[in-house]
């Protein structure tokens, strides 16, 4: 009978063991269950937390004039132009074409239905969404202005917050020509292909002037361009009283 009692007495011991092992791993498996959820969660949140806090912060531009946002007119230097070319000239997309200026305001650019020119409903990129630069010369051709900012603006999240700030006064879902704005990254890849802003900009504004509203003359086209050391919705509301949208190769294009 001892030595019955003796086997009962350890099939008893691994029964036990065996219950707090399989207790054990159901622990962890809710444990682990419990992670993959919370990592879900954070991953929802994280994505969530981006566009809410962007429309929490544009909200201090509600009902303010373009011209009251971001720094004062004198941030920027005088208008130039330089002799411009290209009007009509569509090479392959995905082709590349070096520009002469940085940034461009004129020149060769790609043709083709939903990419170049990007969609006119799109008014702000980052470097990780940006059209190539061959699209956007195609949106310059028709009359936009586009605000440049290189890679120092591009890491400040408040100087960001202007610029979209700015942006968000040029969205519409109508086809108000005027609305032709669109405002976008200068890249360090960029700056290898095509040169740096001036020493102390880290804001362009670039135009593709047809020489004048109606001109016709392709010989008189001209790329206008202003740097500032900020973004100026000041300084970019005189940029574009000046150069409208109606002073391109071909206003009336989207």
């Amino acid at each position: 009978m001892a030595k019955k009692s003796s086997k009962s007495d350890r099939q008893a011991v691994i029964d036990e063991i065996r219950k707090k092992q399989k207790g054990a791993e159901k622990r962890r498996g809710y444990a682990i269950v419990g992670v993959c959820t919370l990592i879900a969660v954070l991953i929802v949140l994280a994505a969530a937390y981006r566009p809410v806090l962007n429309w929490y912060d544009l909200r201090k531009f509600e009902g303010i004039d373009l011209a009251s946002i971001g720094a004062p007119a004198s941030a920027c230097g005088k208008i130039t132009t330089k002799k411009a070319d290209g009007n009509q000239q569509h090479v392959p997309t995905g082709s590349q074409v070096t520009y002469s200026t940085a940034p461009p305001a004129f020149g060769s650019h790609w043709n083709e239905a939903g990419t170049a020119p990007a969609p006119f409903n799109r008014k702000y990129y980052t470097a990780d969404d940006r059209p190539e630069l061959e699209a956007l010369v195609h949106n310059l051709e028709h009359g936009y202005t586009i605000l440049w900012y290189d890679d120092s603006i591009a890491d400040d999240a408040g100087e960001m917050n202007v610029i979209e700030g700015i942006a968000d006064k040029f969205r519409s879902d109508d086809d108000n020509l005027r609305l032709k704005f669109i405002a976008a990254p200068w890249t360090s890849a960029d700056e290898k292909e095509s040169g740096k802003f001036p020493d102390g900009k880290h804001i362009a504004f670039s135009h593709w002037s047809a020489g004048g509203a109606g001109e016709t003359d392709a010989a008189k086209q001209v790329g206008a361009f202003q740097y500032c050391s900020k973004p100026s919705g000041a300084a970019l509301k005189d940029f574009m009283l000046e150069y409208p949208y109606t002073d391109s190769p071909e206003p009336d294009a989207m």
